[in-house]
């Protein structure tokens, strides 16, 4: 890391990142501005950026939420969120913070048993309406909702991009991560209700007249057309299927996503190019450009040097090394996306746990992924759920900041991570 193209590399990513915080230049704009300086300074290059499974756009993620945008505007055009909007709320009494537990709830489950990112495609526009119908301010909705997808995702091995990265380079298995991590994702859920009660009190506004109408309204009248309602939700079925049977299928999410796509159009009468227009375009640009962006950082050498200091900083202490592997974790995942970052640090965390001996709990396994995963929430940019949601707010007039996502984003980061450092100390040390 001592030739000019690290420092370079840094410089554009640290300006990329402050021309984000700062706003004054669309985020797509400076992601895709980023990539190219970093290709025309040399810090990574074509082969690199595009073709290379360690340092270049994720393609994976690219075409998994290109294929669940596909399936997710089909199911627009049936009235199914319209319905599931109505009885959400109608469940729920109206009352606000009610809804928001609902749909925090349902996110959290949803994301554990698929990723996290479809989970937000398929809630948001749910959440859109309902706030809509309740004329209550979409936002803290939607950043509850996010939290919980990452959260919730902590739990399995399915539930968000970094653990699959983790079972495969560690040998975890589905149970694995459901005995490990699923109580302690359980608890932040309440954790992350308490606290969403006392971020978004202001927004909990109840207004009684609103409330009574949709009381008053028959959700299944918001179906528009029942047949291709069935057909997307045998397709939807299905590649929920294949997402859960990953470990037995061996297809990539991205592969399963596409088929379920594909199936799906050929299958209705929905034209393509209108399925085509319901595509997040500007959301997937931006994800290309940060891959890129992170790509040169992890070229260059700056990504595993950070690695390399934590590995050493951690040596031969397990308990230390714990601890400082799921904070170190925590903050690095809030700065860049938590993909890359676990894809770069799965190899030095197995070389720390040889060192040590093989440890039987894989307790400096689970400090990386419970640090990638909740560290994900704690700026607009630090995990994938995160950026499809706020493409999704503003395209549906309702933008979301950087710095109003990520306000709410650094406390609730703080509390989940402080209890997730005490129940690693409890479970695997204090108690053992």
């Amino acid at each position: 890391m001592n030739d000019w193209h690290s420092w370079a590399a840094i410089v554009v990513f640290v300006g990329a990142y402050a021309l984000i915080i700062s706003e004054k230049i669309h985020r797509v704009a400076v992601a895709l501005g980023g990539a190219g300086l970093m290709l025309a300074i040399g810090a990574t290059d074509d082969v690199s950026a595009f073709y290379s499974e360690d340092s270049g756009i994720d393609w994976n993620v690219i075409f998994l939420l290109m294929g669940m945008m596909m399936i997710v505007g089909v199911l627009k055009k049936t009235g199914m969120f319209e319905y599931l909007a109505i009885w959400a709320v109608k469940r729920a009494r109206a009352e606000p913070f009610r809804v928001m537990a609902m749909l925090v709830v349902i996110t959290a489950l949803a994301s554990a048993l698929l990723d996290n990112v479809t989970t937000v495609l398929l809630i948001a526009p749910v959440t859109l309406l309902v706030c809509e119908r309740l004329a209550l301010p979409a936002a803290p909705f939607l950043i509850a909702e996010v939290f919980a997808s990452n959260i919730g995702g902590t739990a399995t091995l399915v539930g968000d991009p970094p653990n699959i990265i983790i079972a495969s380079r560690a040998g975890l298995t589905f149970n694995d991560f459901l005995v490990h991590l699923a109580p302690l994702a359980a608890v932040l859920v309440v954790v992350l209700l308490l606290l969403c009660r006392v971020m978004f009190r202001e927004s909990f506004v109840y207004d009684e007249e609103r409330a009574a109408e949709i009381m008053a309204l028959e959700e299944g009248e918001a179906i528009k057309d029942p047949r291709l309602l069935v057909q997307g939700l045998i397709v939807l079925a299905l590649v929920v299927a294949g997402f859960v049977l990953h470990p037995v299928l061996h297809y990539e999410p991205s592969v399963v996503a596409l088929l379920g796509a594909g199936l799906l159009v050929a299958l209705s009468s929905v034209e393509t190019q209108d399925v085509l227009a319901e595509v997040e375009w500007p959301t997937l640009a931006f994800f290309a450009g940060l891959f890129v962006m992170i790509g040169g950082l992890i070229d260059t050498g700056v990504v595993g040097e950070i690695s390399n200091q934590l590995a050493k900083a951690i040596g031969n202490n397990e308990l230390g090394g714990s601890m400082t592997l799921l904070g170190g974790s925590a903050v690095l995942s809030g700065i860049v996306d938590n993909i890359p970052y676990v894809a770069t640090m799965a190899p030095i965390t197995s070389d720390l746990v040889r060192d040590m001996g093989g440890s039987g709990d894989h307790v400096l396994w689970w400090a990386l992924a419970l640090g990638a995963d909740l560290g994900g929430n704690a700026t607009a940019i630090g995990a994938s759920a995160n950026v499809v949601v706020l493409g999704i707010a503003e395209r549906n007039r309702q933008p979301i900041s950087f710095w109003q996502f990520t306000k709410y984003g650094l406390v609730v980061t703080a509390a989940t991570v402080a209890i997730a450092l005490a129940y690693v100390w409890l479970r695997y040390f204090a108690l053992a």
